[in-house]
């Protein structure tokens, strides 16, 4: 793993593209700040299937009920 800073990183993205495929981490700052990771990109081997969290999750029945007093702070901003 190595950083680069973000004007590098501009100018030498596909040396840093060819590191990472090559299995290297190249972390990508700011001012010596980490603001990024470039990894390899990997293609979802498993379709995505709906309803995988049916039965896990519920919702409250109040959900989409919003109290007056917030209905009233936004209308008259108080």
């Amino acid at each position: 793993m190595h950083q680069v800073n973000m004007h590098e990183a501009k100018s030498q993205l596909s040396a840093l593209v060819e590191e990472v495929l090559a299995g290297g981490e190249v972390i990508i700052a700011r001012a010596g700040k980490p603001l990024a990771r470039l990894v390899p990109y990997n293609e979802r081997k498993e379709p995505r299937r709906p309803g995988r969290w049916k039965g896990k999750l519920w919702v409250a029945d109040d959900f989409d009920v919003t109290p007056e007093a917030v209905i009233a702070a936004f209308e008259d901003g108080t």
